[in-house]
């Protein structure tokens, strides 16, 4: 057998090639051990902007104070045309609209009876005012069908509503929602305009004003006494993110312009959203009026009051207790 000895030169290039190839895998093994642990996303944070002096710096601290150790998934937004001021936190997330929706409708029923040139009859005005006033999932439900998706979506386009979209199957209450477009819907309200009519605009808002006792709660916690108000709710438990607490409020009269809306998911009660949706907007108010007299405490009844019981175009189609106390 002839054995081959490996020369001198050859050897010491295979050194030098291995040394080589330690030297360039070494930091590829090191890129990847960090890439393979992700940093973790950033938390949104409540971003507010005021052309009055020292007012954004409060609200910030407020809202945060108002938000610090809250489980729950909250959306903000806030404008004072006053002020000129605005604070908005996850503005554009999506949430399941449960009854805030229901001022979305009043909306499309009055575009629509505009087109038509015509005043609401003595029907869809009883139908609106239970829709609004008690929260009534039945009539909204009856004017829901009667407009269909189409006239909805109608109403949304011509509000600049761009990121909200209509339940299907008839479902109202998951119409997804975001926090700057009920913004919208509320500076439409309150401002004149070209979609609504002003007869138009004052007809919602007074149904707004004559919500029963028993839903005045949310935003209009620590409203200033000299405030008109002008509030809708809504709230429906569903077996992902748990409780959707939902409220919506327009602030006018007496040098008062402002508007508020606190979306909430993922509580474990209905009480739950409800104070967080009460501490944000007491933080608020007393933000914008440190001296105001503040009107008296607002909370939900032990059962909010409902006209009908949880209906499958209210709450979805998960299985929810058919209770008044289910579904607003």
């Amino acid at each position: 057998m002839t054995h081959h000895r490996t020369s001198g030169p050859t050897r010491r290039v295979r050194s030098v090639a291995a040394a080589l190839a330690v030297l360039v895998l070494a930091p590829v093994a090191v890129t990847m051990t960090v890439s393979s642990a992700p940093a973790a996303a950033a938390t949104p944070t409540v971003v507010c902007t005021s052309k009055k002096a020292g007012l954004a710096s409060a609200l910030t601290k407020g809202i945060n104070a108002a938000l610090k150790g809250r489980k729950s998934t909250t959306a903000i937004y806030f404008t004072d045309r006053a002020t000129g001021t605005s604070c908005h936190l996850r503005a554009a997330q999506r949430f399941d609209s449960a009854s805030v929706v229901k001022v979305t409708v009043l909306g499309a029923l009055l575009l629509d009876a505009q087109k038509q040139n015509r005043s609401l009859t003595s029907r869809e005005q009883s139908l609106a005012k239970a829709m609004i006033t008690k929260s009534d999932n039945a009539a909204t439900s009856t004017l829901w069908k009667q407009l269909g998706v189409t006239k909805i979506k109608r109403f949304l386009t011509a509000a600049t509503m761009t990121q909200t979209v209509p339940g299907s199957g008839g479902y109202w209450g998951l119409t997804q929602i975001t926090a700057r477009d009920q913004q919208r819907l509320l500076h439409l309200l309150t401002t004149k305009g070209t979609v609504l009519t002003d007869a138009s605009r004052a007809y919602v808002l007074k149904l707004m004003r004559e919500v029963v006792p028993s839903q005045r709660w949310g935003t209009p916690a620590g409203a200033p006494a000299t405030a008109t108000i002008q509030v809708k709710n809504g709230w429906v438990p569903r077996a992902t993110y748990g409780w959707r607490v939902h409220s919506i409020g327009a602030f006018t009269g007496a040098k008062h312009d402002y508007t508020m809306t606190v979306l909430t998911q993922g509580n474990r009660t209905m009480n739950d959203g409800v104070n967080t949706i009460q501490a944000v907007a007491r933080a608020i108010h007393k933000a914008l009026g440190p001296a105001a007299t503040a009107r008296g405490g607002f909370a939900p009844t032990a059962v909010p009051h409902e006209a009908v019981p949880a209906t499958p175009e209210q709450s979805g189609k998960e299985p929810v207790p058919a209770t008044p106390e289910q579904s607003g």
